[in-house]
């Protein structure tokens, strides 16, 4: 994340994870769920926070899931029902259930139908926000497969040179297993970028740069600016001249594989909230897993030992930095800005909730 993203930590009020997970799962349950969920939706948010997805966690998205339960937006008891399906692939109905819970359900699914069919896939509708993709698509891993995790984010992104949104933010994570080296994760919205970065920034008073967003009539803004009341979100790219259509063409088929393909529509034509889609690869069913991991260590490796140009320190890829965020967070806990904290106070007051996040 770039560093203007961080909470200063001059004023980060510093939280272990456990005592934010255990936090979680009791707002989640006062807001209905039953005990199993509340603590897969904690685990998947709380997740963001650790591994330095601060856009994704608690911060930005749990009091919106609040209001969703309060306001009857979110199906705290869904009963997901397979609509249609073949043997390695299927549609799932979420019941409008948290996409914390069926998110990682759907993902399973993929998963246990990969190991008999060598890929599986399964395309999720009638949900709602499913937090971190990373989170979904890196359950893979410790199977020994590739995993892919999507979702048809909110729609607020114009395609090149247009002067109302298309498609959504559009997020899309692929995870790949290594041996010894950080697993490769990657993670990104095709909106230059991701929607939730803009709320970050107005709560750090920080600009946004230039190419991330639009005025209200489409045309892009190419200056440091803060953020406005009304504006839209740019492709991946920003510009035609900086491949904005490559991002547009990614956030019009991530459209198509989460809506057109579970029948709830895409883009301006949207039926319903929160469609999905996941994959899983078998990677025994094209090579030698043990190889392909070798394999993998010695690639990413040389990523990393690739000399970095003048001025920078190293050379990343992606989910390396997110690894050394985990070390660092779990160790010496999960930087949080004093308004979060404040709003935590607040709803943990006002539900009954023991307070542990702080000593006072």
């Amino acid at each position: 994340m770039l560093e203007r993203f961080h909470v200063p930590s001059d004023i980060a009020v510093h939280v272990t994870p456990e005592d934010m997970q255990a936090t979680v799962v009791d707002i989640f349950l006062k807001m209905g769920m039953p005990a199993g969920d509340a603590d897969k939706a904690a685990e998947v948010l709380v997740y963001a926070d650790i591994r330095g997805i601060d856009t994704h966690g608690v911060s930005n998205m749990l009091r919106g899931y609040v209001r969703q339960f309060g306001d009857g937006g979110i199906n705290p008891t869904p009963k997901p029902r397979i609509v249609r399906e073949m043997p390695a692939a299927a549609t799932l109905d979420c019941d409008g259930g948290h996409g914390l819970v069926v998110g990682p359900m759907a993902m399973n699914m993929a998963i246990e139908r990969a190991k008999v069919y060598g890929i599986g896939t399964i395309t999720a509708k009638n949900g709602r926000h499913f937090g971190a993709a990373a989170y979904h698509a890196a359950m893979a891993l410790e199977h020994g497969m590739i995993g892919i995790a999507m979702t048809a984010g909110g729609m607020n992104v114009v395609p090149v040179d247009g002067a109302k949104p298309m498609f959504g933010l559009n997020p899309i994570a692929i995870a790949i297993p290594t041996r010894n080296e950080a697993p490769f994760i990657f993670d990104a919205s095709m909106s230059s970028v991701a929607g939730n970065k803009v709320a970050l920034a107005k709560r750090l008073g920080v600009p946004l740069l230039p190419g991330w967003i639009t005025e209200p009539d489409g045309v892009p803004i190419l200056e440091e600016r803060p953020v406005p009341d009304k504006y839209f979100m740019l492709p991946t790219g920003g510009s035609h001249e900086n491949g904005a259509h490559k991002g547009a063409s990614l956030g019009m088929w991530i459209e198509i594989m989460c809506g057109l393909l579970g029948a709830t529509g895409a883009g301006p034509d949207r039926q319903g909230p929160g469609a999905h889609h996941f994959i899983a690869y078998n990677i025994e069913a094209f090579t030698d897993l043990e190889s392909f991991k070798d394999g993998m260590d010695l690639y990413m490796k040389q990523i990393r030992e690739c000399p970095p140009v003048p001025g920078a320190e190293r050379v990343v890829y992606a989910g390396l930095p997110e690894q050394e965020a985990e070390v660092e967070r779990r160790e010496h806990g999960i930087p949080y800005h004093p308004e979060v904290i404040d709003w935590f106070r607040s709803i943990t007051g006002e539900l009954n909730i023991d307070w542990r996040l702080t000593n006072n």
